[in-house]
C-alpha cells in the first residue's frame, strides 16, 4: 500500500570457479550431510551482522527486519532457539526485527519438537513466517495451533496469476485463510507492476520479487534501501517484503 521496503530475505548462495551453484543443489546435500546446522547458523549470524552495521552505517536502528530461512533438518536436530538468542544477543538486534521461515515439511515430521521450537522462537519475539504455502500437505488444525504470523503465497501460483484462473483462485483462498486466521501475508514471484497491484487489490499485506530487486549484495541492499523514500521515514520495524 505504501512502497516502502520493510525488510530484506537473506539469500544462500554459493560460488565456484566463477559459477554461482544453485541452492537447489548445494542446500539438499548439506541437509543429507548434516552440514545445514553449522551453515544455518551461519547464515543466521551473517544475516543478522549485516542489519547491525546498517544500523551503524544509519547512527539508529532501522525500521526494517532480516528474514532468514531455517532447515527442517535444524527444526529436528539443532537448538535453534539457542542459536537464535546468542546472535540477537552478539549483534544487538531486537528479536522483533528477526523473521524466521520454515516450509511445511518442517512441522509435518514432527509436530510437538516443532510446536516447541516455535513457542521459544515466538518468546524471543522473532516473527515466524511460512515459507511457500500451498506446495505442501497443510494440515489446517496445526497450522491453526502454532504460533505463526506470516503465509508466503509461493510463486507457482503467483507469477501465473494474471493468465490463469486457478492460481488465482487459489491466491484468493490463501489470502481468505490467512485473514480468518488473523496472519499477515507475502507474495512471492512479483515480477511485473500488475501483479503487485493485484496481490495488492485482493488484500495481500507485502510482495516480493524480481519486480522489486533481483539479489543483491549486502552493499548493494543497503543502498538501495537508501534510495527508496522509506528510508526517510522513521517508523517502527515491520515484518519483511524485498
Amino acid at each position: 500500500a505504501t512502497g516502502a521496503v520493510s525488510g530484506f530475505e537473506a539469500l544462500a548462495r554459493w560460488q565456484v570457479d566463477g559459477r554461482d551453484v544453485p541452492p537447489g543443489e548445494f542446500i539438499p546435500v548439506a541437509e543429507e550431510s548434516g552440514l545445514i546446522r553449522p551453515l544455518g547458523r551461519w547464515a543466521l549470524d551473517s544475516a543478522l551482522r549485516t542489519l547491525a552495521d546498517w544500523d551503524r552505517r544509519a547512527g539508529a536502528p532501522l525500521p526494517i527486519s532480516m528474514a532468514v530461512n531455517i532447515s527442517p533438518i535444524q527444526i529436528a536436530s539443532d537448538n535453534v532457539a539457542a542459536a537464535v538468542a546468542a546472535s540477537l544477543a552478539a549483534h544487538g538486534i531486537g528479536g522483533e526485527r528477526l523473521v524466521l521461515e520454515l516450509t511445511e515439511s518442517a512441522i509435518i515430521a514432527d509436530p510437538d519438537r516443532a510446536a516447541q521450537t516455535l513457542g521459544s522462537l515466538k518468546d524471543l519475539e522473532a516473527t515466524i513466517a511460512m515459507d511457500d504455502f500451498g506446495t505442501g500437505f497443510s494440515n489446517l488444525a496445526l497450522l491453526q495451533r502454532l504460533p505463526i504470523d506470516i503465509l508466503k503465497i509461493d510463486r507457482s501460483f503467483v507469477t501465473d496469476m494474471l493468465v490463469d484462473r486457478d492460481k488465482s483462485a487459489i491466491v484468493r483462498a490463501i489470502l481468505s485463510l490467512a485473514q480468518a486466521l488473523g496472519m499477515e501475508t507475502i507474495a512471492e514471484g512479483i515480477e511485473t507492476l500488475e501483479l503487485s497491484q493485484l496481490v495488492g487489490a485482493l488484500g495481500c499485506t507485502r510482495g516480493q520479487g524480481y519486480y522489486y530487486a533481483r539479489a543483491l549484495d549486502a552493499d548493494e541492499a543497503w543502498a538501495y534501501w537508501r534510495e527508496r523514500p522509506s528510508a526517510r521515514r522513521p517508523g517502527p520495524a515491520i515484518p519483511p517484503s524485498a
